[in-house]
């Protein structure tokens, strides 16, 4: 623990501070552990004027720099000026270039927020830089705790990467924000509303949301917020499928609270998920989801026929989809669903116990 006074000293990595779950909750959780107990200090890879996160009640560093690999130098002499007691990366590629400092600070422990299952995720995404990744694709060894956002990911980990136990803590995503209840009823409008948001991405499943909406029986709107490589190839389905004219795509907002209390329902096609926040910030405004039974977080959020459903095929997904626009949603029911589990008290207070067990291991070694 630093000499200067009894505080742990923690440095948290990211690689920027654009619209994105890591970025949300690292800029979160760094901001709001308990100031008696931890010193915090952020550091950002990327451009202050990119940022989309308020970070104005924490040290800060911005790099300013495009890319992980241009910025190893400077990050190394931040550290050293620093002296933290714990390095904690956001993200795989940070977790990978800090096995290299590890070797430089000794005395320093390194934390990993693994984001996604790895392994299920790759089967969707184009393996560029797979020298890199393959040099440091057991990282995990090399680092002193694994924070894994859900159990089933703390499961591959130790699965994938043979790792103990006791090197892996599980910590899932925080509700970050005070956001407004809806008031509207499901059955109020006679044009449903629908909305998912996320990356337009082949293991996002659009395919098999777009197919269960062509056999919709009843008027509806669907908005996407999100871009991706997939937008042309989804376009182009939508035209085949008849539906084209009850898309719309927002690209990015700052009001996403407001487009998921005007929607009656969340739809979620992912293949696999790490831990999906805007799932969970639907839930919490009190607008109930339908998601696919996959791999990841998105089961332990949603609890079936309480603030949505989860489907096991196409054919569930329909009739669910059918199902949910005719039933009589109370909103604060769904918020209390997720608001028991993942409230920040409940999920700052497991991230201190995280980083204190942490210290009072190292101490004991």
């Amino acid at each position: 623990m630093s000499v200067k006074n009894s505080k742990i000293k923690i440095l948290f990595i990211l690689p920027s501070l654009k619209a994105g779950g890591a970025e949300r909750v690292i800029s979160f959780v760094s901001q709001n552990l308990d100031k008696a107990k931890f010193e915090c200090v952020l550091v950002v890879i990327g451009h202050k004027e990119s940022a989309v996160y308020n970070v104005d009640t924490i040290k800060v560093h911005f790099l300013n720099r495009p890319r992980l690999i241009k910025s190893i130098k400077p990050l190394f002499k931040i550290i050293a000026f620093e002296k933290p007691d714990i390095v904690v990366g956001s993200i795989a590629h940070v977790n990978r270039v800090l096995t290299l400092f590890r070797v430089y600070f000794r005395s320093i422990l390194f934390v990993g927020r693994e984001a996604s299952l790895n392994g299920i995720i790759s089967k969707f995404t184009n393996q560029k830089g797979f020298k890199y990744h393959k040099l440091y694709k057991n990282y995990h060894k090399n680092i002193d705790l694994i924070i894994c956002q859900s159990h089933e990911m703390a499961q591959n980990v130790k699965k994938r990467f043979k790792i103990g136990e006791d090197k892996i803590a599980v910590i899932n995503n925080p509700i970050s924000s005070e956001l407004p209840l809806r008031t509207l009823s499901v059955n109020s409008k006679p044009t449903r509303q629908l909305i998912t948001i996320g990356r337009l991405s082949l293991e996002k499943g659009h395919k098999r949301i777009f197919e269960a909406l062509s056999k919709l029986d009843i008027p509806f709107n669907y908005t996407i917020i999100g871009e991706g490589d997939q937008e042309d190839h989804l376009t182009q389905l939508a035209k085949e499928l008849n539906i084209l004219d009850k898309i719309t795509y927002v690209k990015y907002t700052n009001d996403v609270a407001k487009y998921l209390s005007q929607s009656d329902l969340f739809l979620q096609g992912s293949f696999v998920e790490g831990f999906p926040n805007a799932l969970l910030e639907s839930c919490v405004i009190g607008t109930p989801v339908i998601a696919f039974n996959a791999p990841g977080g998105t089961r332990e959020i949603v609890e079936h026929g309480v603030n949505g459903y989860l489907a096991e095929d196409n054919n569930e997904y329909l009739n669910y989809l059918q199902k949910a626009l005719t039933q009589d949603w109370n909103p604060n029911t769904i918020k209390a669903s997720v608001n028991k589990k993942f409230n920040k008290t409940i999920i700052l207070e497991s991230f201190e116990a995280a980083f204190e067990n942490l210290m009072i291991k190292h101490n004991k070694n």
